[in-house]
């Protein structure tokens, strides 16, 4: 089993990113798991802009598979005095699997502040509560869960604590990154059952900078708002351990069914 933290540590740099591979235990069928090459691409972003701000938003394309060996590269397409955006491709022998943009901006003194109501008053898994962890050949290996069926409402909503078990010397947004793609597609609960399903983009926006919590312990829901021909589009919304808002997001599903 590799790690996140232990495979970043053992990246082979090139020029503009660096080289990787996707073990199993990063896989989710026949591709890496989203949060992961987000991840990588994160990492790369970071490692080619010195003294970036706080990362604000992502916008991520899940064009093909990724699996095996996968060069990780970044451009810096525009930097002002607030705000930079950086490109990051994820490739393989299979060619382009990933494109995202990230924008990173510095807070600034501002007159607008508004505060939606968003916060949450739970609270994450005791000590002693049963966690569950996925197999080792499947990328919820990496984590530790604990599901709130009873709590969730309607047919599509996930809501799940998870956390990134080996998370040591990552990057704040890097972890954040990785664990905020981990609830299944929510369109999946109208299917009774795992089927194949497929992300297509994904847009995420931070509230807070850095992202920071309790012991790794970040609240992840997903739900589905519509769901025909074939996709889903559905939001998606990520707490702190002390129930602050921390990601807002939204994502395209293709469903195989």
């Amino acid at each position: 089993m590799t790690s996140l933290p232990a495979l970043l540590a053992a990246a082979e740099p090139v020029e503009g990113g660096f080289r990787a591979h996707v073990p199993a235990n990063w896989l989710q069928g026949r591709t890496a798991y989203g949060g992961f090459s987000s991840a990588l691409a994160l990492e790369a972003a970071l490692r080619c802009e010195p003294d970036l701000p706080p990362l604000r938003s992502a916008q991520i394309a899940f064009i093909g598979p990724l699996a095996g060996a996968v060069t990780v590269t970044a451009t810096k397409l525009r930097r002002g005095r607030n705000a930079a955006f950086v490109q990051a491709d994820v490739t393989s022998d299979a060619g382009l699997g990933l494109r995202a943009t990230f924008v990173f901006m510095a807070e600034r003194e501002s007159a607008v502040r508004h505060d939606a109501g968003l916060a949450t008053d739970r609270r994450p898994p005791a000590p002693d509560q049963a966690l569950y962890q996925g197999p080792p050949e499947f990328f919820t290996s990496n984590f530790q869960f604990l599901d709130l069926k009873a709590e969730a409402h309607g047919p599509t909503e996930w809501l799940r604590w998870g956390r990134l078990i080996e998370r040591e010397g990552l990057h704040p947004a890097v972890e954040l990154m990785a664990v905020a793609d981990a609830l299944p597609p929510a369109a999946m609960k109208l299917l009774g059952s795992f089927g194949p399903v497929s992300s297509l983009t994904w847009q995420l926006n931070l509230t807070t900078s850095p992202p920071q919590t309790q012991d790794g312990w970040w609240l992840l829901r997903a739900e589905a708002d519509a769901a025909a021909g074939g996709s889903s589009s559905q939001n998606m919304t990520l707490w702190n351990a002390e129930g602050l808002l921390a990601v807002q997001a939204m994502q395209s599903v293709a469903l195989f069914v």
